[in-house]
């Protein structure tokens, strides 16, 4: 990419959308288009063309999705399925009719079977059944990488796609019932300081490990296979570490400052009991995360006390 090239970032305010513009901008780039999804709905197929035949960006990153925690995919399972598909449609296929140079279309690791052996690698897309709560938004993204090999083996687009593993940092969501789990800690353990309560509670046993990548990595990541990644599949991106649900919790509770107890309702499910990505095909490409857990969390309730709490 060079530095006048015009990029389009969907989904340029939420947390990964808004990383990569300011990853793009720290490294002198400037032209960039935009539009909100007031201005621009992108599940609006001749709308989206319109868009493209006239602004016909250079390059772009497809970050904009219809996205939350278990309960909302579970519940909005026809929303979850046909939103993002309408996105992702619309804008690989504009990408592809207006001579768009590189796309980059960032998925979830959710595509991956429920019982795909850990770490997960590329490998086992496909290889089995998937976790029945967030399938309608896992079959969605699974389209879009497939939808990109389709367009790079039929017409030569250059399209890639990422997978992300699990996400926090600035411009994260810390709504009460759709946000995840780290988000979600963030707030109850600030809540639970401010208001003196004794204790706090935390669903399931504490047990399940998970893996934590701070956005701004992930940002540093997409720009870096931007230029160094041009092939079919798709590449997971993560920082390779675990951490069990209850150490997450203690860690967040010290960043805090939450002097109470931490109480684990193990009548609540705990989940899948492990998901860690397999990053061996990045690091062969020559990236690998920077910021540590602790470091990113403590970025991470600060831009959440800002933003939520001295307003």
């Amino acid at each position: 990419m060079n530095k006048t090239d015009k990029i389009y970032i969907a989904g340029h305010r939420g947390m990964v959308g808004s990383a990569i513009m300011r990853k793009l901008r720290a490294e002198g780039f400037t032209n960039f288009v935009t539009r909100t999804s007031a201005e621009l709905d992108l599940r609006d197929q001749p709308a989206v063309a319109a868009f493209f035949a006239e602004e016909k960006p250079g390059y772009v990153f497809l970050a904009a999705a219809k996205v939350g925690g278990i309960v909302a995919n579970n519940t909005y399972r026809a929303e979850f399925l046909y939103d993002n598909l309408q996105i992702q449609n619309n804008i690989i296929h504009s990408s592809y009719v207006n001579g768009v140079t590189k796309l980059m279309f960032l998925g979830s690791s959710c595509i991956y079977p429920k019982m795909a052996p850990q770490p997960l690698h590329e490998d086992a897309l496909l290889t089995g059944l998937l976790e029945p709560t967030n399938e309608p938004y896992a079959i969605a993204k699974i389209a879009g990488i497939k939808m990109c090999d389709a367009y790079r083996a039929q017409y030569g687009c250059d399209f890639i796609s990422v997978m992300p593993t699990n996400l926090y940092g600035y411009n994260d969501n810390y709504h009460p019932q759709n946000s995840h789990v780290l988000p979600a800690l963030i707030r109850r353990f600030h809540e639970a300081k401010e208001s003196g309560a004794a204790e706090v509670v935390i669903w399931g046993s504490g047990s399940p490990l998970r893996e934590f990548l701070f956005a701004d990595d992930l940002a540093e990541a997409c720009y870096y296979l931007m230029q160094n990644f041009d092939e079919a599949g798709f590449i997971n991106i993560g920082s390779g570490k675990e951490i069990s649900i209850k150490d997450l919790a203690l860690l967040i509770k010290k960043i805090v400052g939450y002097a109470g107890e931490l109480k684990f309702d193990s009548s609540k499910p705990d989940g899948t009991p492990r998901k860690l990505m397999d990053v061996s095909k990045l690091a062969e490409k020559g990236w690998t995360y920077k910021t540590e857990l602790e470091e990113g969390i403590k970025l991470a309730y600060h831009d959440f006390l800002l933003k939520h709490v001295e307003r």
